[in-house]
């Protein structure tokens, strides 16, 4: 008896659980029956008793309620969403009685599935009654389908409950350092309090100066040691290039400000332009620069694709003294392009591009400027913020920080203060996974948690705060509503690999949401 009321229960799932294509069909027979086909589309990640009204509200709607998934790719709640699998929500759906079909969306929204499905009548949540509210746009796109194929839309009006909060209270999926900093900070502020500063950034005209990097992962399989010689043995099986560098930086803000201009060098030798003009957001107005007898710097690593561990870099760089004609371009671009940006941000990799009269014109000209200056192994010991006589912000790893002071253990608030006292203005030292602390002489220090669980490549992430936290800071934010941004966009930046994808606004927004539910 227990076998047959396993097999019943397959069988009951299997006739629930559809593919797309398949329940288009199926559906298709249902309407020429006379049937009126509902449609409900979400993510769904912790089913609770306002889903299940939503869906016993629809079911009333009609005669056959079809809920389609979002696919685990497109769930843009944050790195760490969503907390169920696509397959455990689809079971959990299926398990509903008012609940006739479900199926996995192929797409980020429900669009495409709405014309393929093409239901009577599709259905929404209460938190959809304002499009304004939508940041990703897709209730208005969906509307318009739904009325492409005959459909009504019906927003459901009940008591509503927010998967989100209910884990990010009941089954945090971050340190409990970070859900009780968030449980303090979304007491003080509102996730459209702490968006509304990136939306007044967006009419910023900003400015991206520094060197241009081709971030190059060889990824390898270890073979083991050369018999005749102390040298590891590795086969090439793939490579892939990202935009790094003042590139990468270049197409975070893209995504935020309308307006984002760069100004970078690349190789006479080596230019690699067409690769950079594919890989810029479009909306960058790049003014690209060209030094003599060099390539566009590429960086280089060795992976081994098993492990994700890199065990070499390799630099393809010129790293002589500069041609000081290539510097007289420079500064004369300087002195003509920096006074027309609201914002400079000079993302200096220490390879000398930024020459003595290249850094006095950019803190001469610019009306506020943000300033990082990294140590790498091609600069280590020879770069500091001290080229720089005057920042309006500085954000520097703690590594950074502690080569600039000549201090590798002193208490890191006092370093801090004196590099903000020196250069009168606020300081940020990101700290990778104890999350970063800033201070002002406004709001003295304040301490944020990292929000990574999930660690895939660190390479970019610093990159990642800068371009966010800077925005903030300009439109004049808190230090710690900057500090949160900016380490909301490192724990995106650390779950993928290098640069291959830079931060989206709709997702971005949609992730703080989340967090702060």
């Amino acid at each position: 008896m227990p076998e047959l009321t396993t097999d019943v229960r397959t069988s009951s799932r299997e006739l629930k659980c559809l593919e797309l294509d398949r329940l288009a069909e199926h559906l298709a027979r249902l309407r020429g029956e006379g049937k009126k086909i509902v449609l409900c589309h979400g993510v769904f990640d912790l089913l609770h008793i306002g889903h299940v009204r939503y869906f016993q509200r629809a079911k009333q709607l009609g005669d056959v309620l079809v809920v389609t998934v979002t696919p685990d790719r497109f769930v843009n709640k944050g790195p760490q969403r969503p907390a169920f699998s696509e397959s455990l929500r689809i079971e959990a759906l299926a398990a509903l009685e008012c609940v006739d079909h479900v199926a996995l969306n192929r797409w980020p929204m429900a669009v495409e599935t709405i014309r393929l499905l093409q239901p009577h009548v599709y259905v929404k949540g209460p938190d959809y009654k304002d499009p304004d509210n939508d940041h990703t746009g897709g209730i208005v796109l969906e509307e318009a389908a739904v009325k492409s194929v005959n459909g009504q839309l019906v927003i459901t009006d009940d008591i509503t409950f927010s998967a989100s909060h209910l884990i990010n209270r009941h089954l945090p999926l971050l340190s409990q350092e970070a859900t009780q900093f968030l449980e303090r900070f979304s007491s003080r502020y509102t996730s459209a309090e702490v968006l509304c500063y990136l939306e007044q950034a967006r009419p910023l005209k900003v400015l991206v100066v520094g060197e241009a990097i081709i971030d190059e992962y060889q990824y390898c399989e270890s073979i083991g040691k050369s018999s005749k010689e102390p040298m590891l043995a590795v086969k090439r099986l793939a490579m892939e290039r990202f935009a790094g560098g003042t590139l990468a930086v270049a197409n975070h803000v893209a995504n935020f400000c309308d307006q984002p201009g760069l100004i970078t060098f690349l190789g006479v030798d080596d230019p690699k332009e067409t690769f950079i003009r594919e890989k810029l957001n479009p909306n960058v107005q790049p003014r690209f620069l060209y030094r003599a007898g060099a390539p566009t710097i590429v960086k280089r690593r060795f992976i081994d694709q098993y492990f994700f561990t890199k065990f070499l870099e390799v630099y393809e760089i010129n790293d002589e003294a500069w041609d000081p004609r290539d510097h007289d371009v420079l500064c004369e671009e300087l002195r003509t392009q920096v006074p027309n940006y609201d914002v400079v941000l000079a993302v200096d990799f220490g390879h000398e591009m930024f020459s003595r009269e290249a850094i006095d014109l950019v803190c001469e000209k610019a009306k506020f400027l943000v300033v990082n200056t990294q140590c790498n192994a091609g600069n280590l010991g020879y770069h500091s913020i001290s080229k720089y006589p005057r920042v309006d912000y500085v954000c520097l790893a703690e590594r950074e920080l502690r080569l600039e002071m000549r201090d590798r253990r002193g208490d890191l608030k006092s370093l801090i203060q004196q590099i903000a006292q020196r250069l009168r203005c606020p300081v940020t030292a990101t700290r990778g996974a104890y999350g970063c602390l800033s201070y002002s002489e406004k709001d003295g220090f304040v301490e944020v948690p990292a929000f990574a669980n999930q660690v895939v490549d660190r390479m970019g992430a610093g990159d990642t705060f800068l371009s966010l936290a800077a925005l903030c800071v300009a439109a004049k934010a808190p230090l710690e509503i900057v500090g949160f941004i900016g380490n909301v966009a490192g724990a995106e930046a650390v779950a993928t690999v290098g640069h291959r994808t830079s931060i989206e606004r709709a997702r971005f927004f949609k992730h703080i949401e989340s967090l702060l539910k």
